[in-house]
């Protein structure tokens, strides 16, 4: 697993969370948890992306970090969303399985940067 997996997946992941929301608000009506989930959704690759041209590994890590973060939050939301029934079983599953993938990958890395960082 490398950095460009990550942002890759990072991405499609986005693109998945804006067509859940447009699908959320357009048919559904419901803006403001779906809104919650665009925001923190879409923010995971984007501070991947930054994080790609950190300033120092702390930096880089830092950043990672908090896409960590914004992954376990968007996973929240979708929790939210689906267990107050706006997002079916089948759809749930298939983007939460996405989310739980993303988080695990950004630990391993957070993880192993760190490491590398003690190492040097």
């Amino acid at each position: 697993m490398d950095e460009n997996t990550v942002k890759i997946k990072s991405y499609r992941f986005a693109l998945r969370i804006i067509k859940a929301y447009k699908f959320l608000s357009s048919e559904q009506k419901e803006f403001v948890l779906s809104k919650q989930m665009l925001r923190s959704g879409t923010a995971v690759g984007a501070l991947i992306r930054e994080a790609e041209h950190g300033e120092s590994k702390a930096d880089f890590i830092h950043k990672m970090s908090i896409a960590l973060k914004e992954a376990n939050e968007t996973e929240y939301w979708l929790m939210l969303l689906h267990d107050s029934e706006l997002i079916d079983d089948k759809s749930f599953l298939s983007i939460v399985v996405e989310c739980q993938e993303l988080i695990k990958m950004l630990i391993s890395f957070i993880k192993t940067s760190k490491e590398n960082n003690k190492k040097n």
